[in-house]
């Protein structure tokens, strides 16, 4: 293993950063006048015969490239991307086949298995347009390269579906989001047909670590915000379906940043039967969480290795696996913490000095096997296992003393004067021992029957959770040398006249050991039908999945549920000269409780609690046209949900507690628009706005904000080049969100309090330089000849250097209990170093 580590600081003064600002504008405005040179893209794949025998040496044409599939079939050709290409596949006894008018975008690896028949006579044509069957099922498919270079905090797939129209986080710590009203617990997840899991016990961004995808990994990204197929899993809000690419040719690749390295193999035999990918990342957060406005010595490490290997045993039977090993160690010791907040005429400040420390560790470890038999040119089947281990620790002891003051402002010459005590001190000591083991496994059947157009999808699951979980939180508040008791309490108090000789409790404490073991099957059945009415192509699907579990532990009534959940997609390309495409979908979308939705507030689990149910209506449209002849898509979406069984929770940074009494009713609609295309000659750049409306009645006292009330988004990603120097890139991601409701403090009313946070804006710029790539190589150099890919640059993250916040600390006035939201905020302005190489 090769380990490469850039450390660099650089402090930028607000001269520098001008000076920056305009190199960054003259950059954009100069780079899109000319094009020099063509950008490019892949495509891949084995040619079959009727009989499913690999056939060697076809031929594999467009205008300008050819190559010859080798003795296994396989190929693999070069085109000109964004722009139409027609590929010839002939071979001598066999029909021609045409693949017409296919369009890729840069950099992006497109995998085609033609299937050619006997006895040439016609010649058969295969035509993928823009809109392609790719869109017609409401899926929004992401190029692997976009994915690997826009810049962020946590650069990935999970920074790329932050800029979509109808998903949004306001933590750039977090690789966690939310769409379209839901919350990070229903979004589903999937790799190779693999369900991923999350840790359970992770309350903030800063502790979570690597995302479990690893973008040098991704072969394929297709992502749906609401309204998909049965064949998808039992959530509420949406599904992201990541395919890992298999290795063609030996590879090394090595990405090392100011925030950590990652190391990727790619490996196939001779007879490509057998290939592996193996991936290994290390992350250190700490130049991110320094950036924050509380001073400590922070210690946040996380590292995986992630293993893909396709055995290929005959042309009709294959198997998988896919392995992953992560761990993750948070360790934080605060010092001080001062943030200033209020109005103009009313400015306060908060400072905080901390003793204690924060020890957090998440062990997991994900094992899966699939495997996948064709049994003839019609129908393929599937067997699918995993195993999941996870093991979190939380521990922490801090004691803070806090001080609330005013804060003296002289407006004449902008400078803030010394804060003013007007409460005093104030002592707050927060105490965690929290253990929790899951064991999850999987055994999981899929099929698909294909003739003529027409689709039969099935498939079976077993699904056994086994959860041990300790949790012991306690907090308790000293003012002036008397403990605040929590409400209700039962005490009433006189001091100093009346001593006070009740009992010390904490004013929040949670202890609570549960056992719970959940066993769960699921099924489903599809039929998709592609077929033409009156010159209009149609395509519809329709499907239903069913559930049944059963949770019962220690000390817990065993509870039984069984939900059906029928769903359907209709869509028509219109015979227009227009190329228009209109899509309608929906149906119900019901959620079973995993154990986090089972524990309350309290920490008792309701075996009871039921699953969530939420109905869904989604119109789309989308209209692919050509401008400065280049390709453009704009897509467009309105969507309702109406939500009922729905648990209520609290949302405090990315950890979430459930009241597990399903007392609630919801709705959300909102609509989206996206413009997707070439802006500048050779890459792909996109506009995104959405609007959102979610609310819920709890007990029917009602409709409020639910936490995820996050009313408009505006996200724009933006590649460009100058034309003088085309090795040098450029990629900007713009992002602006409206603030989520801000939360209520402990034993309140969230009905009082629906107060929002501040407006999240953020910029992320990444500036690269080409060494050595495709299009690029310097043999004149002997260092650089030992490269396939060579390059370097940097990246500025929250370019603007704004305060977002994502959550309020709500600090009490201990003597007249009033108690104010003071803002958590996020990262500042950072620079990251970058390089990239494979060999």
């Amino acid at each position: 293993m090769l380990v490469i580590a850039v450390l660099s600081q650089v402090l930028f003064t607000e001269n520098e950063t001008l000076r920056l600002f305009k190199l960054f504008f003259l950059v954009v405005l100069t780079s899109s006048a000319t094009v020099l040179k063509a950008q490019t893209a892949t495509i891949t794949g084995v040619v079959f015969d009727e009989n499913q025998t690999p056939l060697p040496n076809v031929n594999i044409a467009s205008k300008n490239q050819g190559t010859f599939s080798d003795v296994n079939g396989f190929y693999i050709l070069e085109i000109i991307a964004d722009q139409e290409t027609t590929i010839t596949f002939s071979h001598l006894g066999n029909e021609r086949l045409i693949l017409k008018d296919l369009i890729l975008n840069t950099n992006e690896n497109y995998e085609f298995n033609p299937v050619l028949k006997n006895e040439a006579i016609l010649i058969a044509e295969v035509v993928v347009t823009p809109v392609g069957s790719r869109y017609a099922e409401g899926i929004t498919t992401i190029s692997s390269d976009i994915v690997r270079n826009i810049p962020g905090p946590n650069s990935g797939v999970e920074n790329i579906l932050k800029l979509l129209p109808g998903v949004s986080s306001n933590n750039e710590l977090s690789t966690q989001y939310m769409v379209r009203g839901g919350n990070f617990d229903e979004n589903l997840v999937y790799v190779n047909d693999i369900e991923i899991y999350r840790p359970f016990l992770i309350r903030s961004g800063q502790q979570e670590g690597l995302s479990f995808i690893n973008s040098d990994m991704v072969g394929n990204l297709q992502f749906s915000a609401g309204g998909f197929q049965a064949k998808y899993g039992d959530k509420l809000s949406s599904v992201l379906d990541i395919t890992y690419k298999t290795p063609v040719s030996f590879g090394l690749k090595i990405n090392a940043t100011r925030l950590g390295t990652s190391t990727t193999l790619e490996s196939v035999s001779k007879n490509k039967k057998l290939s592996s990918l193996t991936s290994i990342r290390s992350r250190d957060n700490s130049l991110l969480v320094n950036s924050q406005n509380t001073n400590g010595n922070y210690d946040p490490s996380f590292f995986d290795i992630q293993q893909f290997t396709t055995y290929i045993f005959s042309n009709k039977f294959r198997i998988s696996y896919l392995g992953n090993i992560s761990i993750n160690n948070y360790r934080n010791q605060p010092f001080t913490r001062q943030t200033n907040f209020g109005t103009l005429n009313d400015i306060k400040t908060l400072t905080v000095y901390y003793s204690g420390s924060e020890k957090n560790q998440y062990r997991t470890n994900l094992n899966a096997l699939k495997a996948e038999y064709q049994l003839n040119d019609k129908t393929t089947l599937k067997l699918i296992s995993s195993l999941y281990f996870n093991r979190e620790q939380e521990y922490s002891d801090v004691i803070s003393q806090y001080r609330l003051s005013e804060l003296n402002a002289g407006l004449e010459d902008d400078i803030l004067g010394e804060p003013t005590p007007i409460n005093g001190l104030a002592t707050q000591y927060n105490r965690a021992r929290n253990d929790l083991d899951a064991k999850i496994f999987n055994l999981e059947h899929k099929g698909i029957h294909t003739k003529d157009g027409k689709a039969i999808s099935w498939g079976l699951k077993y699904e056994h959770t086994d959860i041990r979980d300790q949790i012991r939180e306690s907090e308790f508040l000293d003012s002036l040398g008397y403990m605040v008791r929590p409400p209700n309490s039962g005490y009433n108090r006189n001091e100093p006249e009346t001593p006070f000789e009740a009992p010390l409790v904490p004013y929040e404490g949670i202890f609570a050991r549960n056992s719970v073991n959940t066993n769960r099957l699921s099924g489903f059945a599809q039929y998709s039908h592609r077929t033409q009415w009156n010159d209009h192509n149609i395509y519809y699907n329709i499907g239903a999945r069913a559930s049944h579990w059963v949770v019962n532990g220690k000390n817990l009534k065993s509870s039984g549920h069984t939900i059906f959940s029928p769903r359907a997609q209709f869509s028509i390309k219109p015979n227009w000269k227009k190329d228009m495409l209109f899509r309608l979908s929906g149906g119900v979308y019901q959620q079973p409780p995993l154990y986090r939705e089972l524990r309350d507030n309290n920490g008792i689990v309701h075996p009871e609690a039921e699953a969530q149910k939420s109905y869904h209506i989604v119109y789309g449209n989308q209209y692919s046209f050509k401008l400065w002849q280049r390709p453009f898509t704009l897509i467009g979406e309105a969507y309702w949900k109406k939500m009922t069984h729905v648990n209520p929770y609290t949302l405090e940074d990315v950890r979430i507690r459930y009241a597990a009494l399903n007392n609630a009713k919801a709705y959300a609609y909102g609509a989206e628009l996206r413009l997707n295309g070439a802006f500048v000659p050779g890459t792909e750049s996109w506009f995104s706005l959405g609007f959102l409306k979610t609310e819920e009645n709890i007990n029917d006292r009602g409709y409020i904000s639910r936490p995820t009330d996050q009313r408009l988004k505006v996200g724009i990603l933006f590649q460009d080049y100058m034309p003088e120097v085309p090795d040098l890139k450029m990629y900007l991601n713009l992002v602006y969100n409206t603030g989520l409701p801000g939360g209520s403090p402990s034993y309140t009313d969230p009905y009082l309090y629906q107060n929002r946070l501040r407006d999240y804006k953020r910029a992320d710029l990444g500036i690269s330089y080409i060494f050595v790539g495709a299009n690029k190589s310097n043999d004149k150099n002997a260092f650089l000849r030992v490269f396939k890919d060579l390059s370097g640059g940097f990246e500025i993250f929250n370019l603007f250097n704004n305060q977002n916040s994502i959550t309020n600390t709500w600090v009490r006035d201990l003597l007249n209990e009033q108690q104010f939201a003071v803002p958590n905020f996020m990262t500042g302005r950072i620079l990251n170093i970058k390089i990239e190489m494979r060999f």
